[in-house]
């Protein structure tokens, strides 16, 4: 039997070089698919290794086509072949995520080779991934591959290995006890415990024996010795949640504490050696606390050895389709139930939210998204609660002054350049590089904005492409 599943989707029964193709593809194994609706019933049923589609359509239905496929398998590799494709229907295609469009020209045995390399591509990346996920395990904690989260996977990668303590910074809900969790992973600890204590859920007489321990009668009520958090992550880590709402006369115990790796009990004058990596993590400002004799300095300083800062959701817009899908997945596998699918208008809707929750707020989006549609499979934008009360980007724009060449070399295309890619430069200014804010702005869609940057090149500034 083949190895390689191929889906096939038909738009045109009619097609006239229908025999040519199959007689060139016969290591395949074909699905055939009359139409956007066979192809989704027969995407929900197995996996295939591509996707070919033939016969003409309009451009509209093509990209349909490919978003419906997408929708299902984003990695999936999708080629059309249409003789009859022009040009620019093939620039959209392209653009919008097809692997290899042919047309007017192209043989049978091109489209074979071309249906070989895509699966060739589709195989080695699940390759990778597979080693990847082998050797780095800690790396499934962490969804994203946009610039700021390739920042923090290679800051873990450098560090997981060593015995540095590390300050985790960002905001409520941007993921820092997941990668505290990764950190712990990707070092030679990973066999060994990693305890977690917040800071801030306990006064602080019941936080200094959580930490210390204490042995039995060292207060009314200590019935019997306890042994702290240092003592049980012993080998491991400790994570230490919410650093900055620790008492003073507490952090001065801390501080010795990673100084000499060596604990007392509450109640008792013995020391206990221990070897323990601190990890701490905090969503305040701890050079302000500082400043206000809230925080001591030298245990500020003593914590951050290693600063590692946890990006927002709003500077990591490229990872929301990621993190949507993977949600999905995780609360119906939670919830025992098909995975559901989420359409690209929604995917669009949650990219241009602000998030001020965060990871953990579009977390709880989706988990209400999943619970509320019971058993219908597709999930639409209104399903989010994407009404009113989630807020979407305004920025208001003012254009500035634009200056144009000079009269003596003026023409009416250079000028209309000139003022247009001024304009998209001004907007991506007023919102930091954000690219879906700055079509926001301009009254485009995403996508026209992207193309108009692209047509302009190099000429527009490098943070108009992040």
């Amino acid at each position: 039997m083949p190895s390689q599943k191929l889906l096939h989707v038909e738009n045109n029964p009619s097609h006239p070089t229908e025999g040519e193709w199959r007689e060139t593809v016969l290591e395949f194994d074909v699905t055939d698919a009359n139409g956007p609706a066979e192809a989704s019933a027969a995407l929900s049923k197995e996996e295939f290794d591509c996707v070919l589609v033939t016969g003409e359509a309009q451009d509209g239905d093509a990209v349909d086509i490919l978003e419906m496929v997408h929708a299902a398998d984003p990695a999936l590799p999708v080629v059309f072949w249409n003789p009859g494709m022009c040009a620019a229907g093939t620039v959209r295609l392209v653009r919008a995520g097809a692997r290899y469009c042919l047309g007017y020209g192209d043989s049978p045995e091109t489209l074979r080779d071309c249906l070989d390399n895509a699966v060739e591509e589709r195989r080695g990346r699940k390759r990778a991934e597979e080693r990847a996920a082998k050797s780095e395990p800690w790396r499934s904690l962490l969804v994203g591959d946009s610039r700021a989260m390739q920042t923090v996977i290679e800051t873990i990668r450098l560090i997981g290995g060593r015995r540095c303590t590390v300050l985790i910074g960002g905001e409520t809900g941007t993921g820092k006890e997941m990668a505290a969790r990764a950190l712990h992973l990707a070092s030679p600890r990973a066999s060994q415990p990693m305890v977690a204590v917040n800071c801030s859920a306990l006064p602080e007489n019941l936080l200094e024996t959580e930490l210390f321990g204490h042995i039995k009668g060292a207060f009314t009520g200590a019935i019997q010795t306890r042994v702290g958090r240092f003592e049980q992550a012993n080998k491991g880590t400790l994570f230490l949640d919410e650093i900055g709402d620790m008492p003073l006369e507490l952090q001065a115990k801390l501080l010795r504490v990673l100084q000499d790796r060596e604990i007392q009990r509450l109640g008792s004058s013995e020391t206990i050696k221990v070897d323990v990596r601190v990890i701490a993590a905090t969503n305040v400002n701890l050079v302000e606390r500082v400043r206000q004799g809230k925080f001591r300095e030298d245990l500020y300083y003593r914590l951050n050895v290693v600063p590692l800062e946890m990006p927002p959701l709003r500077k990591r817009e490229s990872d929301i389709d990621l993190l949507v899908e993977h949600f999905v997945k995780k609360i119906c596998q939670m919830e025992c139930i098909p995975v559901k699918r989420v359409t690209p208008e929604a995917i669009e809707r949650l990219r241009r939210c602000s998030w001020p929750g965060n990871v953990r707020q579009l977390e709880n989006a989706v988990e209400m998204a999943v619970a509320m549609t019971g058993d219908r499979e597709v999930l639409f934008a209104s399903d989010f609660g994407l009404g009113p009360a989630v807020a979407i980007k305004v920025i208001p724009f003012e254009t500035g002054t634009i200056s144009f060449p000079a009269p003596e070399a003026l023409n009416f295309e250079s000028a209309v350049n000139h003022f247009e890619r001024t304009m998209l430069e001004q907007a991506l200014q007023k919102t930091a590089g954000n690219k879906t804010a700055a079509a926001e702005l301009l009254g485009l869609k995403r996508t026209t904005l992207i193309m108009k940057l692209r047509n302009f090149g190099d000429s527009v500034p490098a943070y108009a492409t992040r």
